[in-house]
C-alpha cells in the first residue's frame, strides 16, 4: 500500500485542481479553432498544445514546467526571455515582406501611422486601471497586433505579464477576421467602400534595394530603442532585393521563421499556467487588448477618411484597417471586405501598402516607448 501511495504521488492525478481544467479546456478550444475554423494555425496549435503541456498536472512537482530550473523547455524559454526569437522572426518577416506597394504611393504610411494610436488608448486605459506606466506601455503594444514587437517589449519592460501579454497578442492575431470588419462596415458607407483606386507604378528595382537601407536609418534614428527589430526586418528585405543573397532570404522566410514560429508559439503557451493566468489582471489585459486591437482597426479607417478630405484622388478608407501590423491578414480582410461590395474591386496590393508601414509603425513606437521607459 505503501508503494502505490508512492506511486499516486509520482503521477498527475494527484495535483489535479480545478484551474488546470479549464485552462485545458481554453488550450483545446485554442486547438479546434485553429483546425476546424482555419484561424492562424501556425500560431493556434503551438500555442494550444503550449498551453496544455504548462497546465498537465504534477509538472512542476517533476520539475517539467517551463520555469523549473534545468529544464529542457526552461532552455528553449530563452529565447524568448532574451527576445531571440522574436529578432530572428522579423529578419524572416523581412525577407518575405514586398514593400513595393508602400515605395509606389508612399502617402500610405499615413495609415499605418494612424493605426498605432490603438497603442496609445490602451496605454491610457491600463494606466487607468492601474497598471504601472511600463505594464500600461507592454499591455498598449497588443494594439499593433504584432507579436514578436509584443514580446520584446514586455520582456524589456514588465516581463512579468509576459505569458498574458503575447497570447492576447497572439490570440488577437488570429482573430483578425472576426474582429476587423464589424468595425471597418460601422466607420464605413457604401459610398466608400465601392471607391477604386488607381493600380501602384511599378517599382524599380533600385527603389527596392535602396528602401531597406534608407528605412533602417531613417527609423532607427527616430527610435534607437526598436534597432534590433527595425534591423532585423530591413536586413531581410535586403536579403529579399539584393538579388545576390537569395538561398539566405529563402531560409529566413521559410526554415529559420517556421522554427521560431514553433518555438515561441509553444513557449509562450507553456508560460500561461492557471496560477498566473487565472486571475484578475490577466482578464483586464485580455479586455484591454480588445480595446487596443479595436481601436487600432478604427484609427486606421478614419486616418484614411481623413486623408480624403485633403486628397483629389480618393483612396478607399477600408485599407486603412490594415494599418495593424498583422501581415498579410489584416489585407486580406480589408481586401475580403471590399469584394463584398464591388466584386471587382481588388484592394489588396493597396492595403499592404498600410499594412507593411504598421509592422514598421508599431516596432518604432515599441523603440519609443523602451528608449522612454527602459
Amino acid at each position: 500500500m505503501g508503494g502505490f501511495v508512492q506511486f499516486f504521488y509520482t503521477t498527475g492525478f494527484a495535483y489535479i485542481e480545478w484551474g488546470n481544467l479549464v485552462m485545458v479546456f481554453i488550450a483545446l478550444i485554442f486547438i479546434w479553432l485553429a483546425l476546424t475554423k482555419g484561424f492562424e494555425p501556425l500560431l493556434l496549435i503551438p500555442i494550444g498544445f503550449g498551453m496544455l503541456f504548462a497546465n498537465m498536472p504534477g509538472m512542476s512537482q517533476m520539475f517539467q514546467s517551463i520555469d523549473s530550473e534545468g529544464s529542457v523547455f526552461g532552455f528553449l524559454y530563452k529565447g524568448v526571455a532574451w527576445g531571440i526569437y522574436p529578432s530572428l522572426i522579423f529578419l524572416g518577416i523581412g525577407a518575405m515582406t514586398d514593400f513595393s506597394a508602400l515605395i509606389a504611393n508612399p502617402k500610405l504610411i499615413f495609415l499605418g501611422a494612424a493605426a498605432q494610436f490603438g497603442i496609445f488608448s490602451a496605454f491610457l486605459g491600463a494606466n487607468l486601471l492601474g497598471f504601472t506606466v511600463a505594464e500600461s506601455a507592454s499591455i498598449g503594444i497588443i494594439g499593433g497586433a504584432d507579436g514578436p514587437t509584443a514580446i520584446f517589449l514586455t520582456n524589456n519592460l514588465a516581463p512579468h505579464l509576459i505569458g498574458a501579454i503575447a497570447l492576447a497578442a497572439y490570440s488577437y492575431m488570429a482573430l483578425v477576421p472576426i474582429i476587423q470588419p464589424p468595425v471597418i462596415k460601422l466607420l464605413t458607407n457604401d459610398e466608400e467602400r465601392i471607391i477604386r483606386m488607381k493600380n501602384p507604378r511599378i517599382v524599380s528595382k533600385r527603389e527596392k534595394i535602396l528602401f531597406p537601407i534608407i528605412g533602417f536609418i531613417a527609423t532607427v534614428l527616430i527610435a534607437p530603442g526598436g534597432a534590433t527589430l527595425l534591423g532585423m526586418l530591413f536586413f531581410g528585405n535586403l536579403l529579399k532585393e539584393s538579388g545576390v543573397t537569395e538561398r539566405l532570404a529563402n531560409t529566413a522566410r521559410t526554415t529559420l521563421i517556421d522554427i521560431c514560429t514553433i518555438l515561441v508559439g509553444f513557449c509562450i503557451g507553456a508560460t500561461t499556467t492557471a496560477g498566473l493566468f487565472l486571475n484578475m489582471g490577466s482578464i483586464k489585459i485580455f479586455l484591454l487588448g480588445a480595446f487596443a486591437f479595436t481601436m487600432a482597426t478604427a484609427m486606421g479607417v478614419i486616418g484614411g477618411k481623413f486623408m480624403n478630405l485633403f486628397l483629389k484622388e480618393k483612396i478607399n478608407p477600408i485599407i486603412g484597417a490594415a494599418g495593424v501590423s498583422a501581415v498579410p491578414m489584416s489585407a486580406r480582410v480589408a481586401h475580403k471586405v471590399g469584394l463584398e461590395y464591388d466584386k471587382s474591386n481588388y484592394l489588396l496590393m493597396h492595403a499592404m501598402a498600410p499594412n507593411v508601414a504598421g509592422v514598421i509603425g508599431s516596432a518604432v513606437v515599441a523603440g519609443i516607448l523602451l528608449g522612454i521607459l527602459g
